[in-house]
Protein backbone atom coordinates (compact mmCIF):
# COMPACT_ATOMS: atom_id res chain seq x y z
CA UNK A 1 0.00 0.00 0.00
CA UNK A 2 1.32 3.40 -0.93
CA UNK A 3 1.96 5.68 2.04
CA UNK A 4 1.90 9.06 0.31
CA UNK A 5 -0.14 9.76 -2.82
CA UNK A 6 -0.22 13.01 -4.75
CA UNK A 7 -2.61 13.60 -7.64
CA UNK A 8 -1.21 16.48 -9.67
CA UNK A 9 -1.41 18.45 -12.89
CA UNK A 10 1.45 18.52 -15.36
CA UNK A 11 1.62 19.79 -18.93
CA UNK A 12 2.82 16.44 -20.31
CA UNK A 13 4.17 12.97 -19.50
CA UNK A 14 7.80 14.10 -19.63
CA UNK A 15 7.22 16.76 -16.98
CA UNK A 16 5.27 14.28 -14.85
CA UNK A 17 8.07 11.71 -15.19
CA UNK A 18 10.57 14.26 -13.91
CA UNK A 19 8.75 14.20 -10.53
CA UNK A 20 9.73 10.58 -9.98
CA UNK A 21 12.63 11.09 -7.59
CA UNK A 22 11.38 13.93 -5.39
CA UNK A 23 7.63 14.00 -5.96
CA UNK A 24 5.61 16.87 -7.41
CA UNK A 25 6.23 19.17 -4.44
CA UNK A 26 4.76 22.65 -4.46
CA UNK A 27 5.56 23.28 -8.11
CA UNK A 28 2.37 21.55 -9.27
CA UNK A 29 -1.28 22.02 -8.36
CA UNK A 30 -2.11 18.88 -6.38
CA UNK A 31 -4.26 16.89 -3.96
CA UNK A 32 -2.64 14.61 -1.41
CA UNK A 33 -3.88 11.60 0.48
CA UNK A 34 -2.39 8.64 2.32
CA UNK A 35 -2.67 4.89 2.52
CA UNK A 36 -4.56 4.03 -0.66
CA UNK A 37 -3.50 2.14 -3.76
CA UNK A 38 -3.54 4.78 -6.51
CA UNK A 39 -3.63 2.32 -9.41
CA UNK A 40 -6.66 0.44 -8.08
CA UNK A 41 -8.37 3.74 -7.16
CA UNK A 42 -7.84 5.07 -10.69
CA UNK A 43 -9.14 1.81 -12.19
CA UNK A 44 -12.18 1.87 -9.91
CA UNK A 45 -12.97 5.49 -10.74
CA UNK A 46 -12.65 4.75 -14.45
CA UNK A 47 -14.90 1.71 -14.11
CA UNK A 48 -17.50 3.76 -12.25
CA UNK A 49 -17.80 6.34 -15.03
CA UNK A 50 -17.93 3.65 -17.72
CA UNK A 51 -20.36 1.43 -15.78
CA UNK A 52 -22.05 3.58 -13.08
CA UNK A 53 -23.26 1.71 -10.01
CA UNK A 54 -23.41 2.47 -6.30
CA UNK A 55 -22.34 -1.11 -5.57
CA UNK A 56 -18.65 -1.88 -5.33
CA UNK A 57 -17.55 -4.12 -8.21
CA UNK A 58 -16.43 -7.68 -7.52
CA UNK A 59 -12.65 -7.75 -7.10
CA UNK A 60 -12.23 -10.03 -10.13
CA UNK A 61 -14.03 -7.45 -12.27
CA UNK A 62 -11.95 -4.59 -10.88
CA UNK A 63 -8.68 -6.48 -11.33
CA UNK A 64 -9.66 -7.23 -14.93
CA UNK A 65 -10.24 -3.54 -15.71
CA UNK A 66 -7.73 -1.47 -17.68
CA UNK A 67 -5.21 -0.13 -15.15
CA UNK A 68 -3.48 3.24 -15.50
CA UNK A 69 -0.28 3.52 -17.51
CA UNK A 70 3.05 4.16 -15.83
CA UNK A 71 4.72 7.38 -16.87
CA UNK A 72 8.09 5.99 -15.78
CA UNK A 73 9.14 2.38 -15.62
CA UNK A 74 8.65 0.93 -12.13
CA UNK A 75 11.76 0.31 -10.06
CA UNK A 76 12.20 -1.51 -6.76
CA UNK A 77 12.04 1.70 -4.68
CA UNK A 78 8.23 1.75 -4.43
CA UNK A 79 7.78 5.04 -6.29
CA UNK A 80 5.09 5.03 -8.98
CA UNK A 81 3.97 7.76 -11.37
CA UNK A 82 0.76 7.05 -13.28
CA UNK A 83 -1.13 8.98 -15.94
CA UNK A 84 -4.87 9.01 -15.40
CA UNK A 85 -6.68 7.98 -18.59
CA UNK A 86 -7.92 10.94 -20.64
CA UNK A 87 -11.50 9.62 -20.59
CA UNK A 88 -11.39 9.44 -16.78
CA UNK A 89 -9.98 12.97 -16.60
CA UNK A 90 -12.86 14.21 -18.78
CA UNK A 91 -15.41 12.26 -16.71
CA UNK A 92 -14.08 13.63 -13.42
CA UNK A 93 -14.01 17.15 -14.87
CA UNK A 94 -17.74 17.02 -15.63
CA UNK A 95 -18.90 14.83 -12.72
CA UNK A 96 -21.83 16.06 -10.68
CA UNK A 97 -21.71 16.28 -6.89
CA UNK A 98 -24.12 13.32 -6.75
CA UNK A 99 -21.81 11.19 -8.92
CA UNK A 100 -18.78 12.05 -6.78
CA UNK A 101 -20.74 11.23 -3.61
CA UNK A 102 -21.89 7.88 -5.02
CA UNK A 103 -18.37 7.01 -6.19
CA UNK A 104 -16.88 8.01 -2.82
CA UNK A 105 -19.38 5.75 -1.03
CA UNK A 106 -18.56 2.84 -3.30
CA UNK A 107 -14.82 3.43 -3.02
CA UNK A 108 -15.03 3.69 0.79
CA UNK A 109 -16.99 0.42 0.97
CA UNK A 110 -14.36 -1.41 -1.10
CA UNK A 111 -11.40 -0.03 0.83
CA UNK A 112 -13.06 -0.77 4.18
CA UNK A 113 -13.77 -4.37 3.07
CA UNK A 114 -10.10 -4.83 2.14
CA UNK A 115 -8.34 -2.80 4.83
CA UNK A 116 -10.79 -2.73 7.76
CA UNK A 117 -9.48 -0.61 10.61
CA UNK A 118 -6.27 0.11 8.65
CA UNK A 119 -8.27 2.14 6.15
CA UNK A 120 -7.04 5.62 5.33
CA UNK A 121 -8.17 8.46 7.59
CA UNK A 122 -8.59 10.75 4.57
CA UNK A 123 -12.05 12.00 3.63
CA UNK A 124 -12.38 10.14 0.33
CA UNK A 125 -15.15 12.42 -0.93
CA UNK A 126 -12.89 15.43 -0.35
CA UNK A 127 -10.08 13.62 -2.21
CA UNK A 128 -12.40 12.92 -5.16
CA UNK A 129 -13.70 16.50 -5.18
CA UNK A 130 -10.12 17.78 -5.23
CA UNK A 131 -9.11 15.42 -8.02
CA UNK A 132 -12.23 16.45 -9.97
CA UNK A 133 -11.15 20.11 -9.67
CA UNK A 134 -7.71 19.14 -10.98
CA UNK A 135 -9.35 17.23 -13.82
CA UNK A 136 -11.37 20.28 -14.81
CA UNK A 137 -8.18 22.32 -14.88
CA UNK A 138 -6.42 19.65 -16.96
CA UNK A 139 -9.25 19.65 -19.49
CA UNK A 140 -9.24 23.46 -19.67
CA UNK A 141 -5.46 23.76 -20.10
CA UNK A 142 -4.83 20.68 -22.24
CA UNK A 143 -2.50 19.24 -19.60
CA UNK A 144 -2.62 15.86 -17.94
CA UNK A 145 -3.63 14.46 -14.58
CA UNK A 146 -1.13 12.20 -12.83
CA UNK A 147 -0.52 10.40 -9.55
CA UNK A 148 2.77 10.06 -7.74
CA UNK A 149 3.08 7.64 -4.85
CA UNK A 150 5.59 6.20 -2.46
Amino acid sequence: MAHDIVFFLAPDDETAAATRHRGPGGAFESVTCRFIEPDSAIAEWDMYFEEPSAAAPPLERLHGWAWPAWVTAPLNDGVEVFALPKRLTRALATASSAELEELAGRWTTRIRSEDGDDMTDDDLLAVLEGVARLAASAVNTGGGLYSWSF
